[in-house]
């Protein structure tokens, strides 16, 4: 009994404990929303930097999560077999065919169309399983019970009508809530990118932040998320200041502003726009507050009429600098 327990332990040790192939254990969801063709992965693990390894994106493309021991490689590959006109499952039958440590590995891929195909290895630890729904798959392993993925499920499902990012995030979060990785909490991810892709394959990643090694990495990816969000309204802001449309323009910085009200910089810019557009005054009210907060953003404004940011004639710049 020994013996063939020890000869058990070194297959699975060869098959699976390599540099190459994290033990990202885990829960991720693979997701889609119909109505823009958004497609998301968020992940959450007991381990180191998840974000590294588990999530694949490419826009018109597809999304990939892999993990458990994590074959790294399923990611662009997947992505690629998609691109090459191949289905969820046809792509995902071809990497397990060609993988020795395909019962240790879960592996999701959802395509552009909304397709899903999802592996669960024999061999995770337990407990582990996956849920696949309309536009979306949950997968989980190494978890503290077996209600983790079916919360997970059910918060996506319950959450429809929301943007995607939140409602990926609304997942997670139940998992967590419904016990997660039995190991506790480390890192996280979230990835969202378009559903069609462009010639401009820079923009076509709307949202890619991860947090690598957190107490909280559930809460702090939620905080980046919002963070994100806030500065989506600045620059909206400055869009709509292009346009002249400077009502418009004060809502969308207000906007902002009221989700991160001690954000000085989102303060700082805003004043800037309204000195460009002439109303000095209100730019100053602003300004006072920064500067009382950190000198050097008044510093900052010395320097910004030499590369043409702030173009307010020399009394007005000087009002500007030397407010008290």
């Amino acid at each position: 009994m020994g013996a063939l327990w020890m000869a058990a332990t070194g297959m699975a040790k060869a098959q699976v404990y390599k540099a190459s192939e994290p033990l990202a254990h885990t829960f991720s969801i693979v997701a889609r929303d119909p109505a823009t063709g958004e497609m998301a992965v968020g992940v959450q693990s007991h381990w180191f930097s998840v974000g590294t390894a588990v999530p694949w994106a490419e826009a018109g493309v597809g999304v990939v999560a892999t993990q458990s021991f994590t074959n790294k490689s399923f990611g662009p590959k997947g992505l690629a077999l998609l691109k090459e006109g191949k289905t969820p499952e046809e792509a995902l039958a071809i990497l397990l065919a060609g993988d020795e440590g395909r019962e240790v590995r879960q592996v999701a891929i959802l395509d552009a169309k909304g397709r899903v195909a999802v592996h669960t290895g024999k061999q995770c630890i337990r407990y582990a399983g996956d849920i696949t729904g309309k536009n979306f798959s949950v997968q989980a392993n190494m978890m503290l019970t077996d209600k983790v993925w079916p919360a997970m499920a059910k918060a996506f499902e319950k959450s429809d009508g929301q943007p995607l990012a939140e409602r990926v995030m609304l997942a997670l979060q139940a998992g967590q809530e419904a016990g997660g990785d039995i190991r506790g909490q480390q890192s996280a991810a979230l990835v969202v990118v378009k559903g069609q892709g462009s010639d401009q394959p820079w923009e076509d990643r709307i949202i890619d932040l991860r947090v690598d090694d957190s107490e909280h990495p559930l809460q702090e990816l939620g905080r980046l998320l919002k963070t994100y969000r806030a500065y989506q309204h600045m620059n909206n802001g400055d869009l709509a200041v292009e346009k002249g449309q400077m009502q418009q323009a004060m809502q969308e910085y207000g906007a902002a502003e009221k989700m991160f009200p001690n954000n000085q910089e989102m303060k700082y810019w805003h004043a800037i726009t309204l000195a460009n557009n002439g109303q000095v005054e209100e730019a100053a009210k602003l300004l006072r507050e920064v500067y009382r907060k950190d000198s050097n953003w008044r510093e900052l404004t010395s320097r910004l009429p030499e590369v043409g940011l702030l173009t307010v004639n020399k009394q007005n710049l000087d009002k500007l600098i030397n407010l008290k």
